[in-house]
């Protein structure tokens, strides 16, 4: 705002007493001092407020005011509360510095005038932040990015003071201006996010995490990948929407600011249409593989097709990689009309997600994942590093141990391979609370193969991993193909009233004596399990010496009536603990 505006507020109660040729000035905010030298805490385009408390005598306005000047100041605003009339030095000090000098009535307090100035400078920002937002958007849909969503983040922050981060659903953080989220604290809000949203109530959603407060505005995904009408079931776009958190509480906000912020989450929707048009090539080349698998095609088909996806998903890469498969499922229960029956969509755009490494930020940091959707499941195909072939000791060693050969090389290559359990570490929370009570995701991880024969291996693998994960309770499941040669591929597939039964008469009389005894025989079973029947080493877990260790074992072989010296009762324990 200008100077000039404020002798227009007959409300401020303000009197020009010198400056009139510099009313133009641009105010930028306003400080209240009564300190000698307040030249510290000043960067420029000030009005300065003051009740005139650091003035002894006429000498010591000239200085005041040469420091004031010298700040860049917009202003000087004296109270006549304190001395009556300003001094006539202050006046004489302020028209030689050519400092524009008000006299404020002493009716009116500061406060008054700091919360009218604020007011208006916090409009005029929002109004040139929207004019910018508005160009940038102009920008963005006729021609390449200007920036991405980072620059209209920095301009939230620059000019309106508000902090901002473009999250996706499952929590991270795919643009943000200074500070990054802490990942924690992303999982959450997208989770609050995701659980206002299945309420249908419209945003921003307010939630508090850790004692702040923020506003979370959804972002439509309105670009070329869209549908042309909007789904009827909020559930077909649920697990695909970015979010846009701002650290404020935006139940307040005029409308002209929410306007500003409903225009910005536009904006960011463009570049989420050029992130999802960048990823059609490799949807493509999934595609295209997935049907070549399935159909049977020749392996030197495959390998062609293969070699033709290495490049576009591994840029530079000298060798073709191994590759892994992933499998995935979102069911919906009572989907309602002009719902996807399939939920393919929705799992391609989650296992799109899923498979962006978190330590990455970005919109583009998905540019090695190549997912298609057939029916009711979304098929990842996945680019490794190739291994080299391990020495032949350890190859030796690794063969006996029945591991793959994307198993062998250094732990880093071995790291770059896909955990189902790792996968879920970051998103359950988020993802869960989208999900709710009718909602599931499943998720299956087949072992690295190193060339086209093995593709088809992988690619059932994955979906038998899936289908391993789907008969385990909970909203978000995984499996992964290590699972597959355990028992823990049968428990889950055990019916519940027959699981129910076995563990009872196992374990019902262990748990019996320990609510009467506080025996811990369960937590002693378990131990001696776990170190494979030795009984020092149990002894040593469990801090007991060992003839207090025999003493509970023997105890646990007379209620339950078996011998745990036998392999076939140690087993039997086993499987009941584990199916408990």
């Amino acid at each position: 705002m200008r100077l000039r505006a404020l002798l227009d507020t007959d409300a401020l109660g303000l009197r020009l007493l010198g400056g009139e040729d510099e009313l133009d000035r641009s105010v930028r905010g306003v400080m209240t001092t009564d300190l000698r030298d307040p030249s510290r805490y000043l960067s420029g385009g000030e009005l300065v407020l003051t009740g005139l408390a650091w003035r002894r005598d006429a000498s010591d306005s000239e200085p005041f005011v040469r420091l004031l000047a010298g700040a860049g100041v917009a202003g000087l605003a004296a109270g006549e509360a304190e001395l009556g009339a300003v001094p006539d030095d202050l006046v004489q000090a302020c028209l030689q510095h050519r400092l524009p000098l008000f006299a404020v009535h002493e009716t009116v307090a500061f406060a008054t005038i700091t919360e009218h100035v604020v007011r208006q400078v916090s409009g005029e920002r929002a109004g040139d932040l929207a004019a910018v937002v508005d160009r940038h958007r102009r920008l963005m849909t006729s021609g390449p990015a200007g920036g991405g969503p980072e620059v209209v983040l920095d301009l939230l922050t620059s000019d309106l003071d508000l902090r901002a981060w473009v999250l996706s659903p499952t929590g991270r953080q795919v643009a943000g201006a200074g500070e990054p989220l802490a990942g924690r604290v992303g999982a959450a809000l997208a989770g609050r996010h995701l659980a206002a949203t299945r309420t249908g109530r419209r945003g921003p959603h307010r939630a508090e995490v850790d004692g702040t407060t923020y506003a979370l505005f959804p972002i439509r995904n309105n670009g070329r990948d869209a549908d042309p009408v909007p789904p009827r079931d909020v559930r077909e776009s649920l697990l695909s929407d970015w979010l846009l958190a701002v650290e404020a509480d935006a139940g307040d906000w005029p409308a002209p600011r929410l306007d500003l912020l409903q225009g910005v989450t536009q904006l960011i929707a463009v570049e989420r249409d050029r992130r999802d048009a960048a990823r059609t090539v490799r949807r493509r080349l999934a595609q295209e593989v997935l049907e070549l698998v399935q159909t049977g095609a020749a392996p030197t088909e495959i390998a062609a097709r293969l070699r033709v996806a290495a490049p576009v998903l591994l840029p530079g890469l000298g060798t073709a990689p191994h590759w892994q498969v992933v499998v995935a499922r979102v069911e919906w229960t009572g989907q309602g009309p002009g719902a996807d029956p399939s939920g393919g969509r929705a799992a391609q755009a989650v296992l799109e997600e899923i498979l962006v490494d978190p330590r990455v930020t970005g919109p583009d940091s998905a540019d090695r994942i190549a997912v298609a959707h057939t029916g009711d499941e979304a098929v990842a195909l996945v680019p490794l590093p190739a291994v080299p072939p391990a020495p032949a000791a350890e190859a030796d060693e690794a063969g006996e141990a029945g591991a793959s050969p994307a198993a062998a090389g250094t732990p880093e290559q071995r790291d770059a391979a896909l955990h189902a359990d790792v996968l879920l570490a970051g998103i359950r929370e988020p993802l869960s609370a989208g999900l709710a009570d009718d909602g599931r995701l499943t998720l299956g991880v087949s072992a690295a193969v190193h060339s086209a024969e093995g593709l088809r291996g992988a690619l059932e693998e994955a979906r038998h991993a899936r289908r391993v994960a789907a008969a385990r309770p909970g909203p978000v499941c995984a499996a992964g193909h290590h699972e597959l040669a355990s028992h823990v591929l049968l428990l889950p597939f055990v019916p519940d009233d027959v699981r129910r039964a076995f563990t009872a008469r196992l374990l019902d009389p262990l748990r019996d004596y320990d609510r009467r005894h506080r025996a811990e025989l369960i937590e002693t079973l378990e131990a001696f399990l776990d170190c494979d029947g030795s009984w020092t080493r149990c002894a040593a877990r469990l801090h007991l010496h060992v003839n207090t260790l025999r003493y509970r074992v023997g105890r646990i072989e007379q209620l339950t009536g078996r011998d745990l010296s036998r392999l076939e009762d140690k087993l039997d324990f086993f499987l009941a603990l584990r199916m408990s």
